[in-house]
């Protein structure tokens, strides 16, 4: 009896398509719900370090004396937390993946200072 499953397992995959993309050729596409990997916007950062508070595995940090933002990829498990509570939307998750590496990779970005616009006098 188990033959028999058996033999109709291997003809439906005889005549069937594989499973598996042809992948150098045709790169993968994701969906638009993918959870990839954080991407970062300086324009509008103010390094209230709210994303840092909410990262579970604390791989976001903000440093208001150098004035950057330093992301841990290595760390960072693609939950969303620090891009659902940023005030200003600087933070997003980008559809595509992190190359893979054999050493960690942390990223830190520069925060540009914030020039007040001047009043004009009369």
């Amino acid at each position: 009896m188990g033959i028999m499953k058996f033999g109709g397992r291997i003809t439906k995959n005889l005549f069937s398509k594989p499973p598996t993309l042809n992948y150098p050729a045709e790169p993968r596409e994701y969906t638009e719900r993918t959870r990839g990997h954080v991407s970062f916007d300086n324009s509008d950062c103010i390094l209230c370090n709210i994303c840092g508070r909410k990262c579970p595995t604390k791989a976001i940090h903000a440093d208001k004396t150098a004035r950057t933002i330093t992301i841990e990829r290595m760390g960072c498990i693609q939950c969303g937390y620090c891009v659902d509570s940023c005030p200003k939307a600087c933070l997003s998750m980008e559809r595509n993946y992190t190359y893979p590496d054999s050493s960690k990779t942390v990223d830190v970005f520069n925060v540009p200072v914030k020039e007040k616009p001047k009043e004009e006098t009369q």
